[in-house]
């Protein structure tokens, strides 16, 4: 699917478009050039599921943790910054890609060999003027 939003306003319908085509699906792999709107796009998910806690990128911490309205972890990954794949095996990325629990991860080229297979890989380009192009 193809989606092009134009306003921040727009995510939050197309983040539940998202979830609603990949019920079940817990790993999402978001690619896109540096401010493509990878993060905005994650706070719109994020928005979506119900979490109320503040969405940051977790460029420097790696990842950041967040709850849902029931309680429920959701786990925001930014591998920008590894410098090789070790790190995320000392971070013990298993443990979060295979938990059972959304996992949104910017930057998983760097990755790329250990995104589970059934991983949503979600592509987001810039347009002419503010238009954002997603596709899922």
């Amino acid at each position: 699917m193809l989606v092009s939003v134009s306003s921040p306003d727009e995510l939050v319908a197309v983040a539940g478009q998202l979830l609603a085509e990949h019920p079940g699906s817990g790993v999402f792999a978001f690619y896109g050039a540096m401010g493509a709107g990878k993060t905005t796009f994650i706070k719109a998910i994020c928005r979506a599921l119900g979490v109320t806690d503040i969405v940051l990128s977790p460029t420097f911490s790696i990842i950041n943790e967040y709850k849902d309205l029931t309680g429920n972890s959701l786990y925001h990954f930014d591998f920008y910054r590894i410098k090789n794949i070790r790190e995320a095996y000392d971070i013990g990325y298993e443990e979060y890609f295979y938990s059972g629990s959304y996992c949104f991860i910017e930057w998983p080229e760097l990755i790329e060999n250990l995104l589970p297979e059934d991983a949503v890989k979600v592509t987001i380009t810039s347009g002419s003027d503010e238009v954002r192009n997603i596709a899922f």
